[in-house]
């Protein structure tokens, strides 16, 4: 099949630090491109890809120095190209939100657009029954129940490539949380939990300009107790050391996650995760296999010195059957053809 990935512009794909959704593109790409099919990526011109890259923009916008940019101009005009070339692909595959919406409404069949956020925000459900015609993809099934009445072609969970993150077998003795330093993230609750176990907490995080008074007023000076460390965001090379030999995985969250793309990533190293229930979690995590779900901080606790003695050698073989890039790849290729067929069914009925 030819297939275009139309990549958001504003982190790099694969992103250098934080960053889920290019990250996501970025593997799918190239493990599409392994499956033997001809891929192009539509992004900014720094992504490191097997697929042929069109760049529509000169860098990424999070990387850019410049002091004035426009995110929306940028993705316009990418889309200007897409839509350029649009007849020469089987499959155009969006993961852009609904921005592309009103540019590709009369092939809205040749397109597939993966929803990666969440979806319970005021403007969205009229939008989407303005454009009920395109084809979407979440990436859990708890994710899309604020729109249910959209024409959902499947769930496709995430995939990371099963090289990326080395098993390890003998962890450190330290906790681990990894994300963003916001809210809904909950870091003071893993702060918490790691004081009341005795065990050290290693947290890397971005903060992210919206969430600066969060982290100055209330994580800051929670990190004077010698047990919690704050590094800081770590990019790809640094994180499979630092998940690999962390006892457990700390992802205390309190929002309705879609996906929760660091808890396949712990699970890829052997590394069990004490999760809270919220959104996707259930839908990943294998309570009792991979990790342990629980709702109260009083849970967590018992669950940390639980999930210690979990094999980590089935958590990895987990994570290799329904986690990695190629599960993904081949998820998305059934729905790719799906569509096709459906397509060719519709041109023959009105012929």
């Amino acid at each position: 099949m030819k297939i275009a990935q139309i990549a958001p512009l504003y982190e790099a794909v694969p992103p250098k630090l934080y960053g889920g959704t290019e990250r996501i593109v970025a593997y799918l790409s190239d493990a599409l491109s392994d499956l033997g099919h001809d891929v192009t990526l539509f992004a900014s011109a720094e992504a490191e890809t097997r697929a042929t890259l069109v760049p529509v923009r000169d860098q990424a916008i999070r990387l850019d120095p410049a002091p004035l940019k426009s995110d929306l101009a940028a993705h316009l005009a990418m889309l200007h190209e897409v839509r350029r070339r649009a007849h020469g692909f089987d499959v155009l595959h969006f993961h852009v939100d609904l921005i592309h919406f009103p540019m590709f409404e009369d092939i809205a069949d040749r397109t597939v657009t993966t929803l990666h956020g969440r979806l319970d925000l005021k403007d969205l459900p009229n939008a989407y029954w303005r454009w009920p015609m395109f084809p979407l993809v979440s990436i859990s099934d708890h994710q899309r129940r604020p729109l249910r009445f959209a024409r959902w072609l499947g769930t496709v969970q995430h995939g990371i490539p099963a090289s990326l993150l080395p098993f390890s077998a003998r962890p450190d003795g330290y906790l681990a949380f990894l994300g963003r330093i916001s809210p809904e993230k909950r870091p003071d609750r893993a702060i918490a939990i790691a004081k009341r176990v005795g065990i050290p907490l290693k947290l890397a995080a971005k903060v992210d300009p919206a969430d600066r008074n969060y982290f100055a007023n209330e994580i800051r000076p929670l990190l004077d107790d010698p047990l919690i460390e704050y590094i800081g965001e770590i990019n790809d090379a640094d994180k499979g050391a630092f998940l690999g030999n962390a006892l457990a995985l700390l992802f205390p969250i309190d929002w309705p996650e879609p996906f929760g793309l660091v808890m396949i990533e712990a699970m890829a190293c052997g590394t069990p995760v004490v999760a809270w229930p919220c959104g996707a979690v259930p839908e990943v995590i294998e309570d009792g296999i991979t990790g342990r779900i629980v709702d109260t901080e009083d849970a967590a606790v018992a669950a940390v010195a639980d999930v210690a003695g979990f094999d980590r050698r089935r958590i990895r073989h987990v994570f290799e059957r329904r986690f990695s890039a190629e599960v993904m790849a081949n998820n998305y290729v059934s729905l790719y053809q799906q569509l096709i067929h459906s397509g060719d069914a519709d041109r023959v009925r009105t012929a």
